[in-house]
């Protein structure tokens, strides 16, 4: 997995962490093993650890803890992960088979589960009631917000507001949590470290966004994925939405039946809707202002080699690919 150029001062940190999750991987369960090895291993960017490291490198905290702190984040997102396929019943993830289809839908369960609890473990051992209390409430929202997601499928009612809040309990909590921790462990000013935390929440909803607009405009090959999977869902994201709202009534319908019906037989039709109406505009200049705002919130942090890759980050959530 290569590291990307703006995460350069925490390339060495991400390597430590990769290192410290398989240390931490160990059971006397074999299945436990093999199902959390094949997940950890499936790829991605480490992105939410490394939001957790350059928050501490950038507030001048650089102990062990951060290290394990980081691996817990990615913990806790690969078990959300394991959760998320079964529920959404995906059987591609990062341009593989997912752990639900590899292993069966009991197994990938049973090891999300055991990912959480491996996170609290782990999470106590750092030995701050502050830490624990933050990513507990992070995981609980996060939770919620899976909750949500799930009432809002199939419901082509589903306003923006509600959309947004899945994604700021779903996707945006844990970095805004990661965000935070490393201005806890940093001992910033509260200004500050609600600063950090406000940039992770920001980053998050702008990463979901984006994720949103390429469902409907990437490669296959690239987003790992099948395009129209959220359609194919009943998801009514901000695409879909925008579309509603600006489409003529004939035009709406044909995002409405989509969504309530699920499936990919209308995904051709509310493509050309989406493109007609200008939605996914919409949403990419949606995914901008949170990009801007992330940005603004850490303007207190003295200038750094990791606060230049925090406001990278931030400008990546929305330029990438995939």
């Amino acid at each position: 997995m290569q590291t990307p150029p703006f995460l350069k001062p925490v390339a060495e940190d991400l390597r430590r962490v990769d290192a410290l999750i398989s240390a931490r991987l160990t059971s006397d369960v074999p299945l436990v093993r093999q199902v959390a090895e094949y997940i950890v291993a499936g790829g991605g960017k480490r992105l939410r650890p490394a939001v957790l490291l350059l928050a501490s490198g950038a507030t001048g905290y650089a102990g062990d803890a951060r290290l394990e702190l980081a691996a817990v984040i990615e913990f806790i997102h690969t078990a959300t992960l394991l959760h998320d396929d079964v529920v959404d019943e995906s059987g591609l993830r990062r341009g593989r088979e997912t752990a639900n289809a590899a292993f069966g839908n009991a197994a990938s369960v049973l090891v999300g589960d055991f990912l959480y609890s491996r996170a609290f473990q782990m999470m106590v051992q750092v030995g701050s009631m502050r830490v624990m209390q933050v990513l507990a409430d992070a995981t609980n929202t996060i939770a919620e917000g899976e909750v949500l997601q799930l009432m809002n499928c199939h419901d082509p009612d589903v306003a923006e507001e509600r959309y947004l809040s899945v994604i700021r309990r779903k996707t945006a909590k844990l970095f805004e949590a990661a965000a935070r921790l490393g201005g806890i462990l940093g001992g910033a000013a509260p200004e500050v470290e609600q600063g950090l935390a406000d940039y992770g929440a920001h980053v998050g909803t702008a990463f979901q966004l984006t994720d949103d607009v390429l469902d409907y405009s990437g490669a296959a090959d690239e987003i790992g994925k099948s395009l129209g999977d959220d359609l194919a869902e009943g998801k009514p994201t901000l695409p879909l939405i925008r579309a509603m709202g600006r489409g003529t009534p004939q035009q709406a319908a044909v995002v409405r039946h989509a969504i309530v019906e699920g499936g990919r037989e209308d995904f051709r039709s509310v493509l050309a809707v989406i493109q007609a109406t200008g939605a996914l505009d919409d949403a990419r200049e949606a995914a901008c202002r949170e990009r801007d705002a992330a940005q603004s919130a850490i303007a207190a942090l003295p200038a750094s080699a990791h606060r230049d890759s925090l406001l990278e980050l931030a400008a990546f959530s929305v330029a990438r690919r995939h």
